[in-house]
């Protein structure tokens, strides 16, 4: 049982990690204590896309007479929505499966820890230990909801993420506490299902990292739904004794207290880092995190940690990102160090929201003479042809040079759009460039070219 690389833990930093250094021609094994896949595949982006599908599909069919076209009768089975949520994740956990296969990758299941450089426990459920070698070791070990240390997930009355996806039955109200990615979608999710949500949000806009533009809309569109959102708040307590819950929440107006059936926790994330080895072997961590440097080793050679326990945004795209450069510089290559100003940020609510780089506060507060272009989806032929009016694209650039400091959207598939951004930036490609680059009419994606087009007053539709 000696390898070249032993990964523990295959999420999608884990996995991509792995076929990778396989393709490079390193024997690896993959420790995997639950589901292959991780927590992405099996309990959050992929299952929770199936989810909100499910909701934007409900959605349409209400709607459906916008569009001349007549359904009666229509009803949604909660029970069958999350059963094809799982179906879908079986079947990527099966996809990965194959792909270890394919690849030649040893998938070991159990729990690992390291016991030194290049050496590592692994402990199978029914408690059998065994030991594995590999001059290197990828620690990709994700992370988990965070509790508040006051509000305990319980599973039942109080849950995380996991809880939501499977819920027996839908809950008639929900307090969601935060409103990140996570608490948006879930709201969205559980709102158009026809539970009675409400967000409470501790900093002062909901999307708090977005955009204050971004913030506003997303405020204004969920309220319209029917969700009530309470900012500069705070769950102080939950009294979980009675048939459903009560909510204690601290806000500008004072105490009040919500009633309802269920409590989503949407705090953040805890990273899993116990129980690693990480003491004993003297990997150094700083504030739940595993300290990296620029190819994500740790301080102790042959040791590395990617993904959600290491500093920077933790999203299942930068995970395999970082994987792969990982994994190429242990192989004996040269990749550039991941650039973590232009990592995109996605949200799947409908409208969707993305976006990339500076927002208009940052690039002010950084010191840029700005220009800045919005261009809304009313405005938008394509989005009128598909009823999805909702949204606008902002564009920020810096004034001197045309460097594309940043991009928000909200709408109808903008997480589809932002990529164009991403690849535009890394190219270094200047607002001038994309006002001149012709894109297809009609199509959601023009709104991008309107609005750079906006920022150096020559827009055409507005």
């Amino acid at each position: 049982m000696n390898f070249d690389l032993i990964v523990i833990g295959s999420g999608p930093g884990g996995y991509v990690a792995a076929i990778r250094a396989s393709q490079l021609g390193l024997k690896t094994a993959v420790v995997e204590r639950s589901e292959l896949g991780g927590i992405c595949l099996n309990w959050g982006c992929i299952p929770t896309k199936a989810l909100l599908k499910s909701a934007q599909v409900f959605d349409y069919i209400k709607h459906a007479g916008d569009y001349g076209i007549t359904v009666s009768g229509s009803a949604h089975d909660f029970t069958a929505v999350v059963k094809r949520s799982r179906l879908v994740a079986e079947g990527m956990s099966k996809g990965i499966a194959f792909l270890m296969k394919k690849n030649k990758i040893e998938v070991i299941t159990g729990s690992g820890k390291v016991l030194a450089a290049g050496k590592v426990e692994v402990t199978d459920a029914a408690g059998t230990k065994k030991h594995i070698t590999a001059k290197n070791i990828i620690l990709a070990t994700g992370a988990r909801s965070r509790e508040l240390p006051n509000i305990k997930i319980d599973g039942k009355k109080i849950i995380g993420y996991r809880d939501a996806m499977v819920l027996p039955q839908q809950p008639k109200s929900m307090v969601v506490m935060g409103s990140g990615a996570i608490g948006c979608e879930f709201a969205y999710f559980y709102n158009s299902m026809g539970t009675k949500v409400t967000i409470v949000e501790y900093l002062p806009n909901i999307l708090p990292v977005e955009d204050e533009d971004v913030s506003r809309e997303m405020n204004r569109h969920f309220r319209k739904s029917g969700i009530e959102i309470l900012t500069s708040a705070s769950v102080e307590s939950v009294d979980t004794t009675g048939e459903g819950c009560k909510v204690q929440v601290k806000a500008a107006d004072g105490l009040k207290e919500l009633a309802c059936d269920v409590v989503l926790s949407a705090v953040g994330i805890k990273t899993n880092i116990e129980n690693l080895g990480l003491e004993q072997v003297g990997v150094k961590t700083d504030k739940d995190k595993v300290l990296v440097d620029d190819f994500y080793q740790t301080n102790i050679n042959g040791i590395y940690a990617i993904g959600d326990i290491v500093k920077g945004p933790a999203l299942a795209h930068v995970a395999s990102a970082e994987g792969i450069i990982c994994v190429e510089k242990i192989a004996g290559h040269h990749p550039e160090p991941l650039n973590y100003q232009n990592i995109p940020g996605c949200t799947y609510c409908s409208p969707e929201v993305a976006s990339v780089g500076y927002t208009e506060k940052a690039a002010k507060e950084a010191g840029y003479d700005i220009r800045i272009g919005k261009f809304p989806f009313t405005a938008s032929g394509k989005a009128s042809a598909a009823g999805a009016k909702e949204g606008f694209v902002k564009v920020i650039f810096d004034a001197k040079y045309g460097e594309w400091l940043g991009c928000h959207m909200v709408g109808a598939n903008v997480t589809e759009m932002i990529a164009e951004v991403v690849v535009a930036r890394n190219l270094e490609t200047t607002g001038y460039e994309i006002l001149k680059s012709v894109h297809p009419h009609p199509t959601m994606s023009e709104a991008v070219m309107e609005a750079t087009a906006q920022a150096y007053n020559e827009c055409i539709h507005l």
